[in-house]
């Protein structure tokens, strides 16, 4: 992996543009995030229908610039998704540049609904089958974890269900390598709810910054609610910091213990007291829904 790595942030530079108008059908736009429009669209040259992601030139650039001291150029989100393979990742076919410098990811089409939707309308879907849920995307954050990646964006909105009931994991716009160079204190990315204590301070970070926004998710989505009350600027999210979360057994108190343990752990705020990595935490979780399953 270290020399894939290598390679990756060390790649030549040699860009053929796509011409969007004539390679893609766009049918309808399906999302929108901070940095890009996502379109529901029909490649002509796969023939079948598609997730056409096309990136914000100048929010890339802003984004960009925060790593402008780096040896090695971060990975563009195309590079780092092409490499993913994982039934709760969505998959990425393809990446690029469009002749208006965009830069472009070509992707599974998933038809279905955002985790955060089902947090709000805590409907009989997420009843029946969030403890299976906060297990497909502990397994989803694990596996990006043993590519040697921080995704740094782990929240509700980044999560599609599809209409199978399966879990994605999306959106890899804030990723970065898990090494030395990149776990530097000073970069502040990602929701500031999801934040951990530690990417607040602008403390060095790593793979514990997203066992905390998972853990923050899973919260949210037994509760409805943050572990903090509190608005969703850095100021409101300095509570992290200074309060302790509220108690997820007094708001669900017939939750199975392993659950309430494992998700408690995950917010504690100092990195070496919360778990150390993605496995740690499953182990429980998978075990509660492997009891689940019995009764």
């Amino acid at each position: 992996m270290l020399n894939f790595l290598k390679k990756l942030l060390q790649r030549p530079k040699k860009i053929n543009k796509v011409d969007i108008s004539s390679r893609f059908q766009l049918v309808s736009r399906v999302g929108q995030g901070s940095m890009s429009k996502v379109w529901r669209a029909v490649d002509r040259r796969l023939e079948k229908t598609v997730a056409l992601k096309l990136l914000d030139v100048e929010k890339t650039k802003r984004l960009d610039a925060r790593f402008v001291q780096m040896k090695h150029k971060k990975p563009t989100e195309g590079e780092i998704a092409i490499t993913l393979k994982h039934p709760h990742v969505v998959q990425t076919f393809e990446h690029g540049v469009t002749t208006k410098n965009e830069q472009f990811l070509v992707m599974e089409f998933v038809e279905g609904m955002s985790l955060s939707y089902l947090v709000e309308v805590q409907n009989e879907v997420m009843k029946k089958n969030r403890l299976r849920f906060v297990v497909e995307l502990g397994e989803a954050i694990e596996y990006f974890h043993r590519q040697n990646w921080i995704h740094r964006d782990i929240c509700p909105r980044n999560v599609i269900i599809d209409q199978s009931l399966s879990l994605k994991l999306i959106d890899f716009g804030l990723a970065v390598p898990n090494i030395p160079e990149y776990q530097a204190p000073g970069n502040r990315t990602g929701t500031a709810t999801y934040m951990a204590p530690e990417l607040i301070k602008r403390h060095r970070t790593d793979q514990r910054i997203d066992i905390f926004a998972y853990a923050v998710t899973c919260f949210e989505m037994y509760t409805k609610e943050l572990p903090w009350p509190g608005g969703e600027t850095l100021d409101a999210v300095v509570q992290h910091i200074n309060l302790p979360p509220k108690d997820l057994q007094k708001l669900v108190p017939d939750l199975d213990p392993r659950v309430v343990q494992a998700i408690m752990r995950g917010l504690v705020a100092q990195p070496a007291d919360r778990w150390q990595t993605m496995g740690q935490m499953l182990q429980p979780l998978r075990e509660a829904l492997a009891a689940e399953k019995t009764c």
